[in-house]
């Protein structure tokens, strides 16, 4: 690029113009001039492109300091009429500061909001103030600011009380507010104006300046030079990698200037990427345009000429100096209002303000956000001229958001993104709404961006272009200006505010109006949908329009003239809206008991219908607050009740409820996931408010003004039911229908469905309106219903409860009332519990629950019901209905229930054979409850008058009339509480039974007399009450006679512990002696008691051993055990070089790769980690599978945004969202029989030899047969196994089912992960790599303790200390996954690395082997032979050898390739390291002689033996941990501490010598052999001959 390397200097001319420049002369003269403007803008026009853009590389500090001095310091001398310094000073301190703090948010800076006092959430103090304030003691919110919002301290409409904080309190003694213009000069008033008006001219001309090679009149340079700049702008359709490879291409920079361009680009709008003549920058641009216009629209580059730049620099800096100066008094703030608001000579939309709103789509980010800091410091902090300019800005309403739906930028950096500032201002959104009809302007600015409808007007969002998805995402922020309108409610209404609402309203009506019927779906028959339809634009306006739907509802029901016409506008629009929908609905006449009713024939399920229906949901609303205000009753002539029409109010939310119902049912299969999303976010707590909840009030209200027999049919014949109880031989269903299951399957689920909702519509009055009841009756309703489920956190209930547009949920004010608060815990979290005296609120069919949670409620209510031997759950009492709803009780008496009542507990008569269900009579059963319930209720309100209305007993009690005559409801009762089939509804059957004969002895008592009957039942009552505390009373001393066995059975124990205390102390004592004498047999010393490896081991006892965990899915506790359940930990595995020694290897063939030796460069490894959180298995896999279906429901553009791939078996932690890909069993320790015969290393090799030798010739036995097959089966008979060794034994495997499918899916997941292969649980590798992604993540976390300076135990975090638990424990139980004779045949291959096999070909030496890997893989596949070894052997025995051996090749393995090059100084020596000098030299010559002299002379042992501690402290480290883990041996206190010592305490919990020498030096004969051979291996000769492949130990020990 012509980019110059170098800074600019400035020109010598500037430099000796500005030596004779002076301020305070050019002040002066423009004192003395005519025509200010024109002298002020000369000035600029000479000096600007003399300070700006005079390169390729910008100077602000220069910029800065000569704009300072030649063009601000006259501005301020003039305006000061003196030195600038003194004379603002002065402004300062005459100044009368304003009560509002203004203090604009930076990005990420706290903000408070206080949830008691703030109008709205939008009120917020910075942190300076809320310490000063009173809200730091209430409830408050604290939040971070995005930047741009100011603090609303001094606010008097922000806060209901405490608007100040101490230093913005206003000052008692000035009581009057005087014009912050009385403290100026009418002189310096006139200079201010001047100056200002000139100034903001100025900066509007230049930045709605829209030519790139001209200037405004009167700003032409005297000279104008030759320069352009290729300016690059901002837009949010091109990614930083497109900008930045076009910025390489088109001005040939370096990757890091072009990041840096864009970086600039993306902060501030735009930046020049060229400086030089016309057709050099314009070549760039071309080159720009070209590169990005092929997929969207080009980046937007202009070549500007620089003297345009020049004065836009300027311009903004004008306008950063006009908000700096106004800061020094209110009076220049005012006046700076005043110049900006004037109306210019052009008439409507001339202010410079004006010109500024109008003109921002088209300005750059860094324009944008300077004149919107300077509008929020001078116009909003002014309350007189913050409200001229909501005036404005709201006149300006319609062109200011077409303008921002147009543009791309972000709303922070638009000009509309100031509307909170205004709208949220109570008397400014009133005011506006009467004076500018916003609230109209808004909706219908909303609805004009909505174009796209169907043929009946409605929206649709099927075919929306990404074009059009833009700009329906970023119109949804005209709902946000409206809730702001709107989040204030009025409490007094003027007669113009009331009717601009209204006006409102009806545009709002309009709206719904357009969305209700939107996106019919139609049912799938045949064939599944080919494409899933788009709906979520509708919901996600759904829930935009939630709060404004309800503060709609809010302001109609502050002004019963208001709500009255609101009500009767809705009402109207709802029947213009039903005008539209007659497909397939013709008239039909149902008759049942007796009852007809002419409806219309309609099939939900193969009609259209929709989910949204926001007109229906309204009128609802509206109509609940008829009830709530009473206006209802009050005024009944001025409202169109009797215009109503019942069956068109429930018509389309019945629709939607059975859309539901047969979704449930299994009817919708074929429509995909699209319509389970719509229904599961219409009963989401989002959305349910304005969505489920009004459609079942519409059907109250409906049925409320419906005969009930009339409003269940039409209900029977929407969920297409009528046909089975419309029939003659209803009752006998279970005769027919045996052709069809699925249809009978669905029927009755659809019954359930049905009856479900007859439930709720007579059952939920918790609706202030509906019933008689408060709000707060509702909330704590909601809690209860919540924590009958489980006890829950306080996070766990706000989710569950709805909130308002405050975003509060009212918990806090009735939480105590319902709920006792238990303390967190373990866990870590505290939990609300049901107070028990509110479980009587529980009602089985709260409509709010899934099934999930109805099933979880009632199984949990049940529980705590047995306690006190009573598992009944009986419908509640419930409050009474509003009187424009007390009808609807009477739908439990009416005919039509009655009836299907009666035909659901004939079925019930027969087994179920599919055509009646347990559901289903238990929600008949509870509808029966429900009448008797709410019959107890009437008698107790109706005090002496048995003659109520509602006589449920009477009407069950009555049979059928003829010519059926079909038994009574009471009577099928009767028969049914003995049916052997219905023994789960046992109980609720024979409490109906009891509650009935109650109320018919309550109404006989009271027939003949008044005081008999309150005898009665207090008698009756009483009884009960005796039954109860007999039981209890029977109860506690079962409970006291239990305890005192318990009590005499522990003190029979102590007795007889005391009596023969002798007997037990020669038991221990003989204990002992036997322990010590098979010790002394041990092959080595030992004198730490706490010992991790060997017959002398540690052994935990049966406390130790059990281990009890919990799940975090479903917090059940479960003992690990190994016929269990299996229990998991959540694990991440993945390929690892951190501890690479050698990066240069090259890859290997993974198909053919033998991983079974690791080199001891670790080029790679397989490293296992956890986050430590456990759950079952079956609960993991549950959880796998929902993410998995979850990933599958998103549609493929969103599958991006995940951090997790689900499809290569990625999840997310339940509980931390730790990444994880696998899940590691948990085991117990294993238990092991030491016998106290062992034998010695000698003994235990040549056992092992034979054992191995037997195996290699049983595996030839069962190998295909080849050319050489009768030698082998010679030299097989002479390979005889050991006495106790049996090939033909088949070790039963101890695990449960669940843990073997744990072991084999952690098992595949290792060997796929870190061989990059795809999973084969069959693939002998398996095994391998599970050994060594144990050994590679011990020895990874050691390195890190070492670097971290940190002991060796103790230090770990739990997640670390179990998953090293549960990977050691795997890794010996792995092998049982895994093929026996596989397992055999490594372990083979890898003693031949220690121990010659002549039958084991391509043995590595042991300058390629990492001595802990082979360690740890023989330990675990050491268990594959001992199984078949019944001698009596203990595996803590070849444990123990394994390590002797593995440590003597570690040992040569050090001394071969750590002999340092350069010998240093010597240190003195004591004897005993004396000692171990010597013995170290000669084990060092004796190597040199087998490698015939291949190793250099070494004549001194100290720093032999000084390398050979040094390379092996890491390897006892790792062995520690590994031991410790794989046996459970507790730590010695030495290894909880960093420093002296470390070494004996490693060795003696290793039971090894302090001197490792002697491990050799005692089997010297022994071990002879196996030095030679480990010497005389080709790959040592060579591997020393060729030092750079060897890799160095450590040789600086921590000793």
């Amino acid at each position: 690029m012509a980019a110059a390397e170098t800074d600019r200097e400035v020109p010598s001319a500037l430099c000796s113009e500005f030596l004779n420049f002076s301020a305070k002369d050019t002040a002066a003269k423009w004192l003395q001039v005519d025509n200010l403007p024109n002298e002020v803008y000369q000035h600029l026009a000479c000096y600007v492109p003399k300070i700006y853009c005079l390169g390729p590389n910008l100077n602000p500090q220069n910029e800065d300091l000569l704009a300072q001095l030649l063009l601000q310091s006259p501005m301020e001398w003039y305006l000061c009429g003196e030195e600038p310094t003194s004379g603002l000073t002065k402004l300062e301190q005459s100044n009368q500061p304003s009560q509002l703090c203004g203090h604009v948010f930076k990005v990420g800076e706290p903000t408070y909001s206080c949830r008691d006092c703030a109008a709205d959430p939008t009120c917020v103090l910075c942190m300076q103030c809320f310490l000063g304030s009173v809200h730091k003691e209430h409830r408050y919110r604290m939040t971070t600011s995005g930047g741009g919002g100011f603090c609303d301290c001094g606010d008097t409409e922000a806060w209901k009380k405490g608007p100040y904080c101490q230093k913005h309190e206003p000052n008692i003694s000035d009581s009057s507010q005087r014009d912050p213009l009385a403290n100026l000069s009418d002189e310096m008033i006139a200079r201010t104006y001047n100056v200002f008006s000139i100034v903001l001219k100025y900066a509007v001309d230049i930045l709605t300046w829209d030519k790139e090679d001209e200037l405004p009149e009167g700003l032409e340079p005297p000279v104008r030079g030759h320069t352009y700049y290729c300016m690059l702008f901002n837009d949010e359709a091109h990614t930083y990698e497109q900008v930045i490879y076009t910025l390489q291409k088109a001005v040939n920079c370096t990757q890091k200037e072009a990041v840096s361009f864009a970086t600039t680009v993306d902060r501030d709008g735009r930046k020049s990427v060229r400086f030089g003549d016309f057709q050099f920058c314009e070549q760039a641009k071309s080159v720009i345009v070209r590169n990005t216009s092929r997929q969207t629209k080009p980046l937007r580059v202009q070549v500007m000429h620089s003297s345009v730049v020049a004065h836009q620099c300027f311009a903004l800096k004008a306008l950063n100096w006009l908000g700096q100066i106004i800061k020094y008094s209110d009076a220049l703030r005012r006046i700076l209002c005043q110049v900006g608001l004037q109306r210019g000579p052009e008439g409507e939309n001339s202010s410079l303000v004006d010109k500024l709103m109008l003109n921002d789509s088209k300005m750059w980010k860094g324009a944008r956000n300077v004149y919107h800091q300077l509008f929020m410091s001078s116009l909003l902090m002014d309350p007189k001229y913050k409200k001229l300019f909501a005036i404005q800005f709201a006149k300006n309403y319609e062109r200011l958001q077409s303008d921002y739906v147009k543009d791309d930028h972000d709303r922070e950096f638009s000009v509309t993104d100031l509307s909170v500032q205004m709208f949220t201002v109570p008397s400014l959104a009133r005011m506006l709404i009467t004076e500018e009809n916003l609230m109209t302007t808004i909706i219908r600015t909303f609805v004009d961006h909505l174009r796209h409808r169907d043929l009946q007007g409605r929206f649709q969002f099927e075919r929306y272009t990404a074009q059009q998805a833009f700009k329906f995402r970023r119109v949804q922020s005209l709902i946000g200006d409206l809730k702001y309108v709107l989040i204030s409610r009025p409490t007094e209404w003027a007669d113009q505010l009331g009717e601009k609402f209204l006006e409102g309203f009806e545009a709002f009506l309009e709206l719904l109006k357009c969305m209700q019927g939107m996106d019919p779906v139609v049912r799938q028959v045949g064939q599944h949908i080919e494409m899933e339809p788009e709906w979520e634009a509708a919901f996600t306006l759904q829930m935009k329009l939630t709060h404004i739907i309800s503060m709609m509802q809010e302001w109609c029901a502050t002004d019963e003239r208001v709500l009255i016409e609101a009500y009767k506008k809705c009402l109207s629009a709802l029947t213009h809206c039903h005008s539209g929908f007659t497909d397939g609905e013709q008239p039909i006449t149902l008759s049942m008991c007796g009852h007809s009713v002419d409806t219309i024939r309609y099939c939900v399920s193969q009609e259209k219908v929709s989910i949204h229906l926001p007109v229906s949901r309204l009128l609802a609303g509206l109509h609940s607050l008829l009830s709530k205000t009473e206006v209802a009753y009050r005024f009944p002539e001025l409202l169109p009740l009797s215009e109503l029409s019942p069956p068109m109010l429930i018509e389309h939310p019945l629709r939607c409820l059975v859309l539901c119902a047969q979704m449930h049912a299994g009817m919708w299969r074929r429509n995909g996931f699209s319509l389970v999303n719509q229904i599961y976010y219409y009963h989401n707590v989002k959305c349910r408010v304005e969505m489920f909840d009004k459609d079942l009030i519409m059907l109250q209200a409906g049925a409320s003004m419906m005969d009930p027999n009339h409003f269940l049919m039409i209900v029977l014949s929407r969920f297409e039911l009528y046909h089975i109880f419309s029939s003659a031989d209803c009752r006998k269903r279970y005769t027919r229908d045996n052709a069809n299951k699925d249809v009978v399957q669905q029927n009755n689920t659809l019954i359930e469905e049905m009856l479900h909702l007859v439930i709720m519509v007579v059952g939920e009055r918790y609706t202030a309106g509906v019933g008689q009841v408060e709000s707060t009756d509702e909330i704590k309703r909601e809690i209860v219903h919540q924590l009958c489920i489980r006890p829950m956190a306080h996070s766990e209930l706000v989710k569950a409860l709805p909130e308002n547009e405050n975003k509060e949920t009212g918990m806090e004010r009735v939480i105590d009332s319902v709920a006792l608060f238990k303390k967190p815990g373990v866990t870590g979290r505290g939990l609300y519990k049901l107070r028990p005296e509110c479980a009587k609120m529980f009602n089985l069919y709260f409509h709010h629950y899934s099934r999930a949670d109805q099933s979880k409620a009632e199984e949990a209510q049940r529980k705590l019901k047995r306690q006190n031997e009573d598992s009944v759950l009986p419908p509640p009492v419930l409050p009474h209905f509003s009187p424009l709803f007390g009808s609807l009780v009477n739908i439990l008496q009416c005919d039509v229930l009655l009836g299907i009542l009666g035909a659901v507990l004939q079925w019930a008569m027969e087994p179920s054979g599919g055509h009646w269900s347990e559901s289903m009579l238990q929600r008949v059963l509870h509808l029966l409850g429900m009448g008797l319930v709410e019959e107890q209720q009437h008698l107790m309100s109706s005090g002496d008058d048995t003659n109520t209305s509602f006589n449920f007993t009477l009407k069950i009690s009555r049979p059928g009339e003829a010519p059926g005559n079909t038994p009574s409801i009471l009577a099928l009762l009767e028969t049914l509480q003995n049916a052997p089939h219905l023994e789960v509804h046992k109980e609720m059957i024979r409490w109906i039974l009891k509650t009935v004969a109650h109320i018919k002895t309550t109404r006989e008592c009271t027939a003949t007399a008044a005081p008999a009957d309150s005898s009665g039942h207090s008698q009756e009552e009483t009884v009960r009450d005796k039954d109860k505390s007999e039981r209890k009373r029977k109860a506690e001393m079962a409970r006291l006679r239990r305890e005192k066995i318990m009590a005499q059975m522990s003190e029979m124990q102590r007795h007889f512990i005391n009596e023969n205390k002798e007997l037990f102390q020669q038991s221990l004592e003989d204990l002992d002696a036997t322990t010590s004498a098979s010790l002394e047999h041990s092959p080595s010393t030992c004198d730490s008691t706490l010992v991790c490896v060997g017959p002398r081991r540690w052994h935990a006892g049966g406390s130790d051993r059990r281990q009890v965990v919990t799940c975090i899915l479903c917090q059940e506790e479960q003992e690990i055990k190994v016929d269990g359940k299996a229990m998991v930990l959540a694990a991440f595995v993945q390929r690892s070089t951190v501890m690479s020694k050698n990066r240069k290897r090259p890859p290997y063939n993974p198909d053919k790769y033998d991983p079974l030796f690791m080199h001891p460069d670790l080029s790679f490894g397989t490293h296992t980690g956890s986050c430590g959180h456990i759950m079952h298995s079956h609960c993991w896999q549950r959880y796998f599978e929902a993410v998995q279906a979850k990933e599958q429901r998103r549609q493929q553009r969103l599958r991006v945004h995940t951090s997790y791939d689900v499809e290569n078996g990625e999840f997310l932690c339940p509980l931390c969202e730790c990444l994880s890909n696998t899940v590691i069993p948990l085991l117990p320790l294993t238990k092991t029989i030491c016998s106290t015969d062992q034998p010695d290393l000698k003994q235990w090799l040549n056992i092992t030899y034979q054992q191995t030798k037997a195996l290699h010739a049983a595996h030839r036995k069962t190998a295909p047969t080849s050319d050489e097959g009768d030698e082998q089966t010679d030299s097989a008979h002479d390979c005889r196994p050991p006495d106790g060794f049996r090939l033909d034994h088949t070790p039963k495997n101890p695990y449960s089912s669940t843990v073997k499918e744990m072991l084999t899916t952690f098992g595949t997941s290792t060997y796929k992960v870190g061989l990059k292969v795809h999973p084969n649980e069959q693939d002998p590798r398996v095994p391998i790599m599970c050994w060594g992604s144990c050994a590679y993540t011990i020895q990874s976390i050691e390195r890190l303790l070492v670097d971290e300076e940190k002991p060796l135990f103790g230090s770990l975090p739990c997640r670390q200390d179990d998953c090293l638990s549960s990977l050691t424990r795997f890794g010996s139980a792995c092998w049982t996954a895994s093929s026996q004779a596989v397992v055999q045949s490594h372990f083979i291959r890898l003693l031949a690395a220690l121990v010659p096999d002549s039958q084991v070909e391509n043995t590595p030496c042991i300058l390629d082997t990492d001595m802990f890997h082979l360690l740890v893989s023989l330990v675990l596949s050491h268990p594959a032979l001992h199984c078949l070894d019944s001698s009596g052997m203990s595996s803590d025995t070849a444990q123990l050898y394994i390590l002797q051996l593995v440590i003597v090749a570690h040992l040569v393995q050090i001394l071969l390739t750590s002999i340092p090059e350069e010998v240093q100084m010597e240190q003195e020596s004591g004897g005993a390291e004396r000692e171990e000098e010597e013995s170290v030299c000669m084990l060092y010559n004796t190597l040199r002689t087998h490698m015939s002299s291949g190793l250099r002379e070494v004549s001194s042992g100290w720093h032999l033996l000084r390398s050979m501690k040094a390379g092996i402290l890491p390897f006892l480290r790792t062995t520690a941990l590994f031991f410790h883990y794989l046996n459970g041996g507790p730590a010695p206190p030495e290894l909880h501490a960093v420093g002296v010592g470390e070494w004996e305490a490693l060795c003696g919990y290793l039971c090894l010598p302090s001197n490792l020498l002697q491990l050799y030096y005692n089997n010297r004969e022994l071990l002879e052999p196996l030095l030679q051979g480990w010497c005389s291996h080709p790959g040592v000769l060579q591997g020393l001959h060729n030092s750079t492949t060897l890799i160095s130990f450590p040789e600086s020990p921590i000793i």
